[in-house]
């Protein structure tokens, strides 16, 4: 066993064995009991009987490897709780170690408080026993059931990124973060050590990172474990942490270690908080962690079969893999358990014995049961009056404005109205500018924790805008605040959300389960703006031109997810003000950052976002009589060509009966069985006729408009334009052309079915055709679209 330190950290001397660590000790052996029985064991949880195949669960799963590890780390941190007075969370990235935090909940009462049915008791033991891995109970990750979990753990790579978004703007709270080093070798977590440096000491609170090294992952040895000492050493130093490794295979010696290092660490934060808090430095900060060196499956059975288990990779789930079959597995199972001396551990109802019932904190002190991990320390977000910043509209269609910029000033005042009680953070990868939200910059900074040199733009260390080139990061710090109560909005280039795809849908997935969970309180939203959007993105080409976001949003759970696509300013800030009111929702908005028309005043906008789809009247011509065609559409540029598509056919065909229908929230399109925002088909045969074929330009790939319509009456009938990853460099019109959502190839569309024109459909398709051929000449010869095009206008 050793004690040291990287980069020249001194540790503080271990401390004698004294009678708490006796008792921690047992508390610590009591969890790895529990855990055991709750990956093996159906029946006979105390072992008042010899064990037999039928008290064992016909299929084993779970992960106890990493358990020994995460309950030592547990027991030390309650100790520190009780002798400090912390407010702690604890955040477990070996998420599929779960075994262990439902046992350290069990023993702490939490458990017990919110399932009553698995009480303090044998009754209670067997039945968290039961449920584990098992149908019907809970999953071996710490899934949203799990009290005071705020990580699922399901895919690894997000710890340390939401304990730091849980910190954020929690000055008086511990953020203790146990990172796997299997989920060290991710490229999540490796960016997420750069923490330090947007940590504020005065605002935030302590993130306490403790890097369990136990050597494997499920079948192979893990990098960071294997890497000399001193070039660990250096990797966490350099990314301004102090670390404090603590190393062995002795359970004693270890405990007394580990509380050394944990109190340095704890008196390391301190000291930086109080400097920070009382003097005012700031500048780089080192702050401390652990790195706890143990053997994978520390306690479990030595050798199986004659091979090496513990301290091994075999020991990654279940060491003991046909205790039912095998008589010696059988025998080896319940000398492993009887080795925790269960004994002195419980009662003969079986409770928490004397000797470890009191060795946690109490109330709301128990990380099991810390209202920040439950939603229960919400403040209310204040925002301003979207008419306050509402653009201006004399004739729909007329005028030009910039969306994204228009929201930028909506949140510069969001910013100043919650400035008092910091519950709003604004996250981006190096793009808030870019997208043209830079006017929260008249109000607040970037947040930035190292040395700022001159040229250097709105860095501060408290500043209420966070960027990172990494949209991991991002999104994961957003998450940790938002599960920790608090507002914020993530802004990125659309295609570059597929980055954090998984990390959507598995944050779309908690909020799923927990939803169903009473104790939870919901929590704010999950804020997405996507901007720099494809249609915008002849500029920099295919490689940024990918609008299939919005279609990994729409297969999660409908009770969860929202897409909604504003064609303009004012439906943008109706938009944006709705979702950010909201809670328990993944809202994501997809809005152009560029000049554009402007369609609605703000209280049409608002109104027409409420209804979430509907007939605009002012653009349609079928108002007295039947209808030829519907024009649909659904984002910025598929609206404004629509539009244009109005005056072709008109110039056409003037006495066609068009109607024009726009779809800001897509769920909208969905029968009202399938989703809660779904309309009824009696609504939707109203909106889209019963009998007129439809025209749908829509912001994406065409599929998922059918795959929400299929249902509906006359599907037959629609006929969707999108994205069909025709893209490159070229000029915005023409990425119109190669994906057939242009004026042109949409007015085509429509008169091929509008029968009464059939006879004269060969002379109105080459008048179309010789739009495009005009078109393709003059972009490759001036390098811009026709002015007709470039300055078109709504003018009816």
């Amino acid at each position: 066993m050793s004690t040291d330190t990287a980069a020249g950290i001194p540790a503080r001397s271990a401390t004698p064995e004294t009678p708490w660590l006796t008792r921690l000790d047992a508390w610590w052996r009591a969890a790895n009991y529990l855990s055991v029985g709750q990956i093996y064991l159906l029946d006979n949880p105390l072992l008042r009987e010899p064990l037999l195949p039928e008290h064992v669960k016909p299929r084993l799963l779970g992960h106890w490897g990493t358990v020994p590890g995460m309950t030592l780390i547990y027991a030390h941190l309650n100790r520190v709780i009780v002798e400090r007075d912390l407010s702690a969370l604890y955040i477990a990235g070996p998420g599929h170690g779960a075994a262990g935090l439902n046992s350290a909940a069990w023993l702490e009462g939490t458990y017990s408080e919110l399932y009553p049915h698995i009480s303090r008791d044998v009754d209670g033991m067997r039945g968290l026993f039961r449920q584990f891995s098992f149908p019907g109970g809970v999953p071996s990750h710490a899934s949203a059931h799990l009290p005071g979990s705020i990580h699922e753990g399901g895919e690894l790579g997000y710890s340390l990124a939401h304990a730091t978004g849980a910190a954020l703007d929690n000055p008086d709270l511990l953020v203790a973060c146990v990172v796997g080093d299997g989920e060290a070798e991710t490229g999540p977590l490796a960016a997420s050590w750069h923490a330090p440096a947007f940590l504020d000491p005065v605002h935030d609170g302590a993130v306490l990172p403790v890097l369990h090294l136990n050597g494997y992952k499920i079948a192979n040895p893990t990098v960071l474990s294997r890497l000399d000492h001193a070039d660990l050493g250096a990797l966490l130093s350099g990314h301004g942490w102090r670390p404090i490794v603590v190393s062995g295979s002795d359970p004693m010696e270890v405990h007394e270690a580990y509380a050394a290092a944990l109190d340095d660490c704890l008196d390391q934060v301190q000291q930086i908080q109080q400097d920070a808090r009382e003097g005012g430095h700031r500048g780089r900060v080192r702050w401390p962690m652990i790195v706890l060196r143990t053997p994978k499956g520390w306690t479990g059975p030595s050798t199986v079969d004659g091979h090496e288990v513990e301290g091994n990779w075999r020991s990654h789930q279940v060491p003991l893999t046909a205790v039912r079959e095998n008589q010696e597995h059988l025998a080896r199972l319940e000398e492993w358990m009887h080795s925790y001396r269960p004994q002195e551990l419980f009662t003969a109802t079986g409770a928490p014995a004397p000797l470890i019932d009191t060795l946690h904190p109490t109330g709301d002190s128990r990380m099991s049961a810390n209202p920040h991990a439950h939603g229960a320390t919400q403040h209310a977000l204040r925002l301003p009056d979207v008419g306050d910043h509402a653009v201006t509209i004399t004739k729909p269609g007329g005028e030009r404005g910039e969306a994204t910029r228009v929201l930028g000033r909506y949140l510069r005042d969001a910013v100043v109205l919650n400035a008092e009680q910091r519950n709003l953070l604004l996250f981006s990868p190096d793009e808030h500018a870019s997208n043209r939200l830079d006017a929260v910059f008249e109000v607040t900074d970037r947040r930035w924790g190292l040395s700022i040199e001159d040229g250097d733009d709105h860095l501060a260390p408290d500043g209420r805008v966070l960027e990172v080139l990494s949209e991991h990061l991002c999104e994961g710090w957003l998450e940790g605040y938002l599960l920790t109560g608090r507002h914020g909005m993530l802004s990125s280039y659309e295609a570059f959300a597929h980055v954090i795809d998984s990390m959507v849908a598995q944050h779309a997935k908690w909020l799923h389960t927990a939803a169903d969970i009473p104790w939870r309180r919901p929590v704010p939203s999950l804020n997405i703006l996507l901007s720099s959007h494809v249609w915008r993105q002849d500029h920099n080409g295919a490689s940024h031109q990918d609008p299939g976001f919005v279609d990994h949003v729409l297969n999660k759970r409908p009770e969860v997810a929202r897409v909604y696509l504003p064609p303009d300013a004012n439906t943008l800030l109706a938009v944006a003000d709705h979702c950010l009111r909201s809670r328990g929702l993944v809202n994501v908005i997809v809005s152009g950052k560029q000049p554009a028309l402007q369609y609605l005043d703000i209280d049409e906008a608002v109104a027409h976002c409420e209804q979430g789809l509907g007939v605009w009247s002012w653009a349609s011509t079928d108002l007295d009589g039947d209808t030829d065609v519907v024009l649909a559409c659904a984002g910025d540029v598929p609206t404004q060509e629509t539009l244009a598509t109005v005056e072709v056919l008109l110039g056409l065909v003037p006495d066609l009966r068009i109607r024009v229908v726009n779809v800001v929230d897509l769920a909208r399109l969905a029968p009202a069985e399938l989703h809660p925002h779904g309309i009824t088909d009696k609504a939707y045969e109203e909106i889209f006729t019963g009998t007129a074929p439809v025209i749908f330009a829509y912001h994406g790939y065409p599929w998922l408009i059918h795959r929400l319509t299929y249902r509906r009456p006359g599907h037959d009938r629609m006929h969707v334009h999108g994205f069909h990853e025709n893209g490159t460099t070229t000029t915005p019109f023409d990425m119109c052309v190669l994906n057939e959502i242009d004026r042109y190839t949409l007015a085509l569309a429509a008169l091929e079915r509008v029968p009464r024109v059939a006879g004269r459909i060969g002379h109105l398709r080459q008048h179309l055709q010789d739009k495009h051929t005009a078109h393709h000449n003059h972009i490759r010869r001036t390098g811009e679209d026709l002015p007709e095009i470039r300055d078109w206008t709504w003018t009816r």
